[in-house]
């Protein structure tokens, strides 16, 4: 029988890896200007630096999740790491542009096998009414990497120049695997067949579908080249996954994807929530530091203190809530965490003047850290408390998938979004002049800011009304039921017996 008497060092192993590679997810978009000009390349090709690691991050979560169930979390975890910390070396000696979109896919590869066996460990080693904290400390990581991102990448970039976002991740992966080996329990594997054609069409359908959403704007929402278009791309990665849901439905041996799973009304909720939430973090910093930066000038080191509130009250907060949500009923949590969150978006909006003192905005930040300590805890404990241990990889791929997913679509939709109301609310010659200010980090002038400042104030609503309509979302959540079966193992372990009773129960 294996016994995890210890899961908190194995937690706080796992959470450095993932802070990790979610920051790689954003922080690398404020060092484009300056990667453009190190490596003497356009910015067509600097956005597929991006692109090509949310890509390759995206695309195979479902398969490596199953991957860990397969071969153990831990194995799949520090390969995963390895190859991350490696290829964060490779981007930062990159002598141009076509190696470091090579060496960010390798990341993102790296990163897809690492994700879901952080959350898959964490459901395996804590029973279910015990899983609050944990998931609390894992979801504030995911919330505050994805906020914090943008920032810590101004800051690398102001003081040591673009090659540091990349190399700054080699001790900590190397750290990060240290404390793995030595913290992180070998779990019991379980024997699965691999779905061939479920991967093939898994990966092949999301690939199309999120780039055709993330490439969309690029390619002005048109042709890429020849037949082919952004929305031919869209439908037909549609077609492609509905194909894969087919063959998961009629596949007489074990599926890719345990529609199974959905069954769980809290599950396939849970996962609805962590689309719309993944959507609002991703999108709506991006008007704010357009704001920050190019009307009130502030630098990203400056912008990075206003955060400072969010962070520190999200960090303080977490496992408070962490204890309270295996008490109560989660959807009170969520709901009241979704809520503060649009509530400090809308806050922001009001805020966005040319005038504002910027002192203010330090007041909707902390509602921010209030509001996403209650989110993270509460959705990832509520998809993960039924899933027996067996398909916790599976559970845990297909959560991360939806969470990325929804970031995807929250940056493509932020970014026609903020292009459209540009247009209405600039003179036209300014507008495009303003557009490609944002682009490339440049100032706006001042008889602008009035106007920009509205665009960018009702830009930030969108993510607002989608955060607003997860809180709906989360109020149908069940009642969590008692937990049974979890005793046998002293509240924490992971062995054949346990796996038996959460396979009967689930």
């Amino acid at each position: 029988m294996e016994n995890v008497e210890k899961p908190w060092p194995a937690l706080w192993s796992l959470v450095i890896g993932f802070f990790m590679i979610l920051i790689d997810s954003t922080i690398v978009s404020v060092a484009n200007p300056r990667i453009m000009e190190g490596l003497n390349a356009d910015i067509n090709s600097v956005i597929w630096v991006t692109s090509a690691y949310l890509l390759a991050y995206a695309v195979p979560l479902l398969i490596t999740g199953r991957l860990g169930d397969r071969f153990g979390p831990k194995k799949l975890y520090l390969l995963g790491l390895v190859v991350f910390t490696l290829s964060s070396l490779w981007c930062g000696f990159a002598q141009n542009v076509e190696t470091l979109i090579a060496a960010r896919v390798l990341q993102g590869l790296g990163a897809a096998v690492m994700t879901p066996q952080t959350m898959a460990v964490i459901t395996r080693i804590f029973p279910p009414d015990r899983r609050g904290a944990a998931m609390a400390i894992w979801g504030a990581t995911a919330g505050m990497a994805t906020l914090v991102g943008p920032i810590l990448g101004g800051v690398l970039v102001d003081g040591l120049g673009w090659e540091w976002i990349f190399f700054i991740n080699v001790p900590i992966g190397v750290v990060g695997f240290i404390l793995a080996v030595r913290n992180v329990p070998a779990l019991t594997t379980h024997p699965h067949r691999f779905d061939i054609p479920g991967v093939l069409l898994s990966a092949v359908g999301l690939f199309l579908l999120v780039f055709g959403i993330q490439e969309g704007e690029t390619y002005n929402w048109g042709t890429i080249t020849g037949p082919i278009s952004v929305w031919g791309l869209i439908i037909a990665g549609l077609v492609v996954l509905a194909a894969f849901v087919a063959w998961q439905r009629f596949n007489k041996g074990e599926p890719l994807l345990p529609l199974g799973l959905f069954r769980d009304r809290n599950f396939s909720l849970a996962n609805l929530g962590i689309t719309m939430v993944g959507f609002t973090v991703t999108s709506f910093g991006l008007p704010l530091i357009f704001y920050y930066q190019l009307v009130r000038g502030l630098t990203p080191t400056q912008s990075a203190l206003l955060m400072v509130p969010m962070a520190l009250i999200s960090g303080g907060m977490a496992p408070v809530v962490g204890k309270i949500v295996d008490r109560v009923n989660p959807k009170y949590l969520a709901a009241a965490g979704l809520t503060l969150m649009a509530v400090a978006l809308v806050w922001n909006g009001l805020l966005m003047q040319p005038d504002t003192p910027i002192l203010l905005f330090l007041l909707p930040s902390a509602v921010l850290g209030f509001a996403n300590a209650g989110i993270w805890a509460p959705l990832s404990t509520t998809a993960t408390r039924n899933l027996p241990p067996r398909q916790a990889g599976a559970g845990s791929g297909v959560y991360n998938t939806t969470r990325q997913f929804g970031a995807v679509l929250g940056s493509a939709a932020i970014a026609v979004l903020i292009q459209s109301r540009l247009a209405a609310e600039l003179p036209s010659g300014p507008a495009a002049s303003a557009g490609g200010g944002m682009g490339m980090g440049g100032t706006l002038p001042e008889f602008l800011h009035a106007g920009f400042s509205t665009a960018m104030a009702q830009s930030i609503l969108l993510p607002a009304a989608v955060v607003l309509a997860g809180a709906a979302v989360v109020l149908f959540f069940a009642k969590p039921q008692p937990v049974q079966d979890w005793g046998a193992a002293d509240g924490a372990g992971a062995s054949a017996k346990v796996d038996a009773g959460l396979d009967s129960a689930g």
